[in-house]
């Protein structure tokens, strides 16, 4: 894959050019079954088990509304401000694509459930608000899979199609333009996604896991001469999947739009792919001309008219937002707001709580999350919580720690192992023969070898400089495979040569 386009420096573009985005974040809901029949939404289910005549499209099968789908929908509309419809209707949105097997999608076009609503930022202590067009509800299309070299349609040998996520409930969250982020245009995006995440996630309407598609992002971007009004032509980078990514993505497509124009050429409106591994976008689907999904009302959904007492209920439920939650922990938790800000960066938050709340203390859940942990996303280049293992696992690791089954080296190796997919903490530590050394006996033939190996420096200890001991508890250390307790091995060398 060739890049046809030379590009302009970030900096050489903003110099020129302010952007404009404008986002569309769709949500997979939690129900237990689909937004228009029975079946079940249990992700990772063999394909094209989770099926039925109704989400299949076949003839003479009628859809029934998901309730606690609108529930979750007006939920989600209140969470962000928005104004909830007293009354709103499903429409056909018709397109034909092998994954949508009606060839149309039952959405909401004119009269959605949420309108004007808003959620603020902060990027770089500035503050940004970025304002909600409308979140309506829908339906989700299947997943096709290319089979071939390149894994994408272009070039497969042949495809295949699971329809088990056709007819999950999907809410979608249009913005308006945001404006006015200039530099700051791609870092705005992902903070607004990555905070619009935390707030679905503290509804307990999705479990927003990037990874699995259950929360995905499509990023438009344009651009216009600096001091100009109008809006340029747009693209639309599709489905990208990570927060990484949506950053990564406004960035190569500002500095492609800026070389195109400041080349004197057209942006060619239209969709375009994310390709995480190479940084670059490529073209999709032409949307030069206006696009006619001939939309009209659903004829077999009445209309969905939620009582106003029920709005009222559902508000009263909400939790707390997550500027008011991440302050609480924050207090609660006794980081310096340095620390606090590493673990905001990291998107570990939600991380770093579920493992407090699995019984780690605050410190040690940051240690694993943001040292050991981190680096091996970053080795992967997967987002934090994609890695194989839970918080309910890495507590698992601190509580080893904690009662001296394993110190912090060993610690890794048992992350390693979870991660390698062998088991729970405890279940790798049996396998790997991880467990500490405690026994006297051992550790104290251990010692002895190691003094008369470094007389030296047993020489120095008896002289009273007993930061010496750290050579030879290295030793030992080195001897027992890093399996001793160090403490215990440090008192021992002392009580043999005199040390206080």
């Amino acid at each position: 894959m060739t890049v046809t386009t030379d590009l302009l420096s970030y900096d050489e573009a903003l110099e020129q050019y302010d952007p404009v985005m404008g986002l569309e974040v769709h949500v997979e809901l939690n129900t237990a079954t689909k937004m228009f029949c029975g079946c079940a939404t249990e992700f990772g289910a063999p394909p094209n088990t989770q099926v039925c005549p109704v989400c299949l499209g076949l003839p003479g099968a009628l859809p029934a509304l998901n309730a606690k789908a609108v529930e979750s929908a007006i939920r989600i509309g209140l969470a962000l401000g928005c104004d909830i419809a007293g009354w709103c209707r499903f429409a056909r949105k018709n397109y034909f694509y092998p994954d949508m097997p009606k060839d149309f999608q039952t959405s909401q076009y004119d009269e959605p459930i949420a309108t004007n609503g808003a959620l603020e930022i902060e990027v770089e202590g500035q503050r940004f608000r970025v304002e909600i067009e409308r979140a309506h509800m829908e339906e989700d299309t299947g997943k096709s899979t290319h089979v071939g070299v390149t894994g994408r349609i272009q070039g497969a040998d042949y495809s295949l199609v699971d329809y088990n996520r056709a007819g999950i409930p999907l809410i979608e969250i249009v913005t308006k333009p945001i404006e006015g982020a200039g530099r700051l245009a791609p870092q705005v995006a992902r903070a607004y996604v990555s905070e619009l995440r935390d707030l679905i996630r503290a509804l307990g309407v999705s479990d927003v896991r990037m990874e699995q598609g259950s929360l995905r992002c499509d990023a438009n971007v344009s651009l216009r001469p600096r001091g100009e009004t109008a809006y340029g032509l747009r693209t639309e980078t599709k489905n990208v999947n990570s927060l990484r990514s949506i950053e990564r993505a406004l960035t190569y497509e500002i500095c492609r739009q800026a070389a195109i124009l400041s080349g004197g050429g057209r942006v060619i409106q239209e969709t375009r792919h994310w390709h995480e591994d190479t940084g670059i976008t490529t073209s999709g689907r032409s949307k030069e001309q206006a696009e006619d999904y001939r939309y009209f009302p659903e004829p077999d959904l009445v209309p969905v008219a939620p009582a106003p007492e029920w709005v009222e209920e559902l508000r009263g439920s909400l939790p707390e937002p997550p500027h008011q939650h991440r302050r609480r922990l924050f207090e609660a938790w006794g980081f310096t707001e340095m620390e606090f800000r590493d673990v905001l960066g990291a998107g570990a938050l939600h991380l770093v709580e579920a493992t407090v709340t699995a019984g780690a203390a605050p410190a040690a859940a940051r240690k694993w999350w943001l040292g050991e942990l981190a680096r091996r996303a970053k080795d992967t280049e997967v987002e934090l919580e994609a890695l194989p293992i839970t918080p309910v696992q890495v507590a698992q690791v601190q509580a080893l720690v904690d009662a001296g089954t394993v110190n912090d080296k060993l610690a890794r190796e048992v992350i390693d192992g979870v991660l390698a997919g062998e088991g729970t903490p405890e279940e790798v530590v049996a396998k790997r023969g991880l467990e500490v050394v405690s026994d006297d006996s051992a550790l104290g033939a251990a010692v002895d070898r190691a003094i008369e190996a470094n007389p030296d420096v047993a020489e120095k200890i008896r002289g009273g400089k007993v930061a010496a001991a750290g050579a030879l508890i290295g030793a030992v250390m080195k001897e027992m495979r890093g399996q001793a307790d160090a403490g215990r091995v440090r008192q021992l060398i002392l009580d043999r040569l005199g040390g206080q």
